[in-house]
C-alpha cells in the first residue's frame, strides 16, 4: 500500500535544489564508501553478494518520496543482511539515516513516531544479535542514535513546513477578511449617502413642487399668493442646497466628527412653516418644550426624531388628500414618541399597501441604529408614521417593526 506523504512545498528564501541533484548527491554518499579504501577489514565488502547489498540502497532511496515506510524497512533489511555476512556497510547506514529523515519529514507525526521507534528498535536489536553471535563490533549504539537523530531532524523540518503553511493560510484569510470588511464598509457608506441624500432632498423637493403648483394656479388671479409661493420655493431651494453642502462636509470628515451639522428637532418650526406657507394645515402637539428641550435629547435620537417628522410630512405632501398633517412629540418614560398622521382618501388594509419606498427603508435603518421601533401603516385619522426612540442606550437587541409605505 502506498504511503500518502504530506505536502512538502513551502516558500524558502533560497531557490529549491532540483530533486535530481539531491538524488545524485545521495547516491554518491551511499556508493562511494563501498569502494573507498579503508584500513578496517569489517568495512570492506567480502563478496559480490555484500557488494550488491551495499549498492542496492542507492536505488531504493529513489522511491523514498512515494514509499517512505517501505524504503526505510528495505534499507534496514539490507544493512542487517550485510552485517550478518560480516560486513559493516557505512553507505547502508547513511541510507538508513536518509530514509528515517524522509519518514519523519513526509508523514504526520502520529504515523511517523511509531515507525521511527520500530525502526530504531529493529536496527539496534538486529545489530546486537549479530554482535553477540559473531563477536563483531557492529557499533549498534552509534547506528541507532544516528537513525533517531535523523528522524528528529525530519520531524523538525515537517513542523517548520507546517508552521509556514499555517502562517501563509492565516495571511490569506486575513486578506480575504480585509477585502470582505472593505466591501461591507463600502456598501454601508453607499447606503448612508443614499439615506442622507434622500433626507436632505425629498422633503424640500416636495415643498418646492407643491408651491410651484400653487404659484402656477394663482399667478393671474392672486399674484400676492403666487409671490408667497415663489418666496417659499426660493427659501426651500436655499435650504436644500445648504443641507446638501452640510451633508457633503460631513461625509468628508472623520467618523468621530461632530454630527450637530445635521438638523435636529430645534429646526422643526422651520419645516412646519414651509408646509404652512404652501397652504397646508400643520398641527404640532409639542409636549417636550421645543426648541430648548432638543438640547437635552441624545444627539442621535434628536437627529432621528427630526428625520421621522420630515419623512412623515414628505409622505403627507405626496399622498395626503385633506391638506392637513398632525405631529405629536412627547416623552413616555425613557422613550421619545414621534407620531405623524395625515388623512387619505381611503385607509387601505395592510395587505393592499405597496411595498416600502426608499424613504421608509432608510428611516427604518435610522430608527434601528438607535434601538428604536418604527411603525408605518394605516391608523386612526389616516396614514400613521410612529417611532418610539429610547432616550438611553438600548439594553436588548434592536428591533424594527415592518409596516407599509405611504
Amino acid at each position: 500500500m502506498r504511503d500518502a506523504p504530506t505536502p512538502d512545498a513551502a516558500p524558502h528564501p533560497l531557490p529549491p535544489v532540483p530533486s535530481g541533484v539531491r538524488d545524485a548527491v545521495i547516491a554518491v554518499l551511499v556508493i562511494v564508501p563501498v569502494f573507498a579504501p579503508v584500513p578496517f577489514p569489517e568495512l570492506r565488502p567480502s563478496s559480490p553478494l555484500v557488494y550488491a547489498l551495499a549498492l542496492l540502497p542507492a536505488g531504493v532511496l529513489l522511491l523514498r518520496r512515494r514509499l517512505p515506510r517501505i524504503v526505510l524497512a528495505v534499507c534496514i533489511a539490507l544493512y542487517l543482511a550485510a552485517l550478518a555476512l560480516g560486513t559493516l556497510v557505512p553507505g547502508a547506514a547513511v541510507a538508513i539515516a536518509i530514509a528515517s529523515y524522509g519518514v519523519a519529514s513526509r508523514l504526520e507525526r502520529r504515523a511517523a513516531v511509531p515507525v521511527g521507534i520500530a525502526a530504531v528498535a529493529v536496527l539496534t536489536g538486529g545489530s546486537i544479535v549479530v554482535s553477540v553471535t559473531t563477536g563483531m563490533d557492529t557499533r549498534f549504539l552509534q547506528v541507532g542514535l544516528t537513525a533517531a537523530l535523523a528522524g528528529a531532524l525530519g520531524d523538525a523540518a515537517r513542523s517548520r513546513r507546517a508552521y509556514v503553511r499555517a502562517v501563509i493560510e492565516r495571511a490569506r484569510r486575513a486578506e480575504q477578511t480585509r477585502d470582505a470588511e472593505a466591501r461591507r464598509r463600502v456598501t454601508e457608506e453607499r447606503l448612508r449617502i443614499a439615506r442622507d441624500l434622500h433626507d436632505a432632498v425629498a422633503h424640500q423637493i416636495s415643498v418646492i413642487s407643491l408651491n410651484a403648483g400653487v404659484a402656477s394656479s394663482a399667478l393671474d388671479t392672486r399674484p400676492e399668493r403666487a409671490r408667497e409661493a415663489l418666496a417659499t420655493i426660493r427659501t426651500a431651494s436655499r435650504e436644500v442646497l445648504g443641507e446638501i453642502g452640510s451633508m457633503l462636509t460631513l461625509l468628508r470628515t472623520p467618523d468621530e466628527a461632530d454630527s450637530r451639522t445635521q438638523p435636529g428637532l430645534a429646526r422643526l418650526a422651520d419645516m412646519v412653516e414651509s408646509v404652512r406657507v404652501a397652504g397646508w394645515e400643520a398641527v404640532v402637539r409639542d409636549e417636550l418644550g421645543l426648541p430648548s428641550a432638543a438640547e437635552d435629547l441624545p444627539l442621535s435620537v434628536d437627529i432621528v426624531a427630526y428625520r421621522v417628522v420630515q419623512e412623515g410630512m414628505t409622505n403627507a405632501l405626496k399622498h395626503g388628500t385633506a391638506r392637513r398633517v398632525h405631529v405629536l412629540l412627547r416623552r413616555d418614560g425613557d422613550e421619545l414618541e414621534v407620531v405623524v398622521t395625515n388623512p387619505v382618501d381611503r385607509v387601505a388594509p395592510a395587505s393592499e399597501l405597496p411595498p416600502s419606498g426608499f424613504g421608509l427603508v432608510g428611516l427604518r435603518e435610522r430608527v434601528d441604529s438607535v434601538g428604536g421601533v418604527l411603525e408605518a401603516g394605516p391608523g386612526p385619522g389616516g396614514f400613521r408614521l410612529a417611532a418610539r426612540l429610547p432616550l438611553a442606550p438600548a439594553a436588548g437587541a434592536m428591533r424594527v417593526t415592518p409596516g407599509g409605505a405611504a
